[in-house]
């Protein structure tokens, strides 16, 4: 079966298509639409109009997509950037009115669990327990455990975007800036460092695209040379580059090695939280992992058959063909690709019609 997952972020709308014949996601097409969505939010994170637009552009845009690949089911999903937005229901709306699929909304512990997942498929067994780093636009997720599920997960609220937009930070910051902004993410960890110190011996992974890119700023392989080929960030080599980071203005940041000019701005806050995490962690390297939150969905998808997906409502379509309230469908993630179809050659035909 072909199944596809809409992962819409600070930065991007990203849908990925994935056949599942084998019993593991194999990516068949992937595409992104730049939202920028941590940018174009107020002080308190509230989503501007033209953004909630760009948004429902995006996802109307997946959808058709969707169908041309021919998918026989879409889970769409959005992270901490609209979950935490104070206009969040108005958006979900906004969305749903002009395409006809209500996002559904994780949790901040679900995203840091189905990333567990995919980190602890990716590596196997072999890799004894595990620690996972996870830094966002909005928020990061920290996991540990030796088994499939983790010991413990966690969300912060200490995303990269979040904390460029609510962290006074100049262009470029002056160093007591920088001293608050590692301070208040130093605070936000205490707890995890004080569980932390209670376990052994463990392999320390990272996802997102901000290690990505930290990795590949610090000398490690570009993505595009493939999941398979080894990538490391070292905490020493995040230091020295941090402290560049912190030197340049945003526009010269760009020209860095794996920054890219739509994450420039906030790079150097995922530096922060990076080293930062490392330091209180106790952790001198950790390995990049290509899976993450995308591929954990489709992973418990596949791993627990149809029970996770009755588990979880529909994404509703439009409200004639749709049995599931939108109160009831905040938690969805999951959408019949033949449902959609349905509803689409409906419009099709209403729009033929004299």
């Amino acid at each position: 079966m072909r199944i596809g997952v809409l992962d819409v972020g600070s930065n991007s709308a990203h849908l990925l298509v994935a056949d599942t014949g084998i019993g593991l996601p194999l990516p068949v097409h992937a595409v992104k639409a730049k939202l920028r969505l941590a940018e174009r939010a107020d002080a308190k994170g509230r989503l501007q109009h033209h953004a909630v637009q760009r948004l429902a552009e995006a996802v109307e845009q997946a959808v058709a997509t969707a169908r041309q690949w021919e998918l026989g089911e879409l889970f769409g999903y959005a992270t901490a950037v609209v979950r935490d937005a104070p206009n969040c229901e108005e958006v979900l709306a906004a969305v749903k009115e002009r395409t006809g699929v209500r996002l559904g909304l994780l949790t901040g512990v679900d995203e840091a669990k189905l990333t567990f997942l995919a980190a602890r498929r990716w590596f196997g067994w072999r890799a004894g327990p595990l620690l996972l780093l996870d830094i966002g636009g909005g928020s990061m997720e920290i996991a540990y455990g030796q088994d499939v599920a983790p010991n413990f997960a966690v969300s912060l609220p200490i995303g990269a975007g979040r904390l460029t937009r609510e962290m006074p930070l100049g262009d470029p910051p002056r160093r007591a800036q920088i001293k608050a902004l590692r301070k208040h993410v130093r605070d936000e960890l205490s707890e995890v460092g004080n569980r932390m110190r209670w376990e052994g011996e463990r392999t320390a992974v990272a996802t997102s695209r901000t290690f990505q890119q930290l990795a590949r700023l610090c000398g490690a392989a570009p993505m595009s040379e493939g999941p398979f080929v080894p990538r490391v960030l070292r905490r020493d080599d995040l230091q020295a580059r941090l402290d560049r980071l912190a030197r340049l203005p945003i526009a010269q940041r760009a020209t860095l090695p794996g920054i890219s000019a739509a994450r420039a701005r906030q790079s150097l806050a995922g530096a922060v939280v990076a080293h930062t995490a490392m330091s209180l962690l106790h952790v001198d390297e950790v390995i990049v992992c290509p899976w993450a939150l995308r591929e954990g969905i489709l992973l418990r998808r596949l791993e627990s058959a149809a029970g996770w997906r009755d588990q979880a409502a529909p994404l509703p379509v439009p409200s004639s063909l749709s049995a599931v309230p939108s109160d009831e469908a905040t938690s969805a993630v999951v959408l019949p690709m033949d449902r959609l179809r349905s509803v689409s050659a409906a419009g099709r035909d209403a729009d033929t019609r004299p």
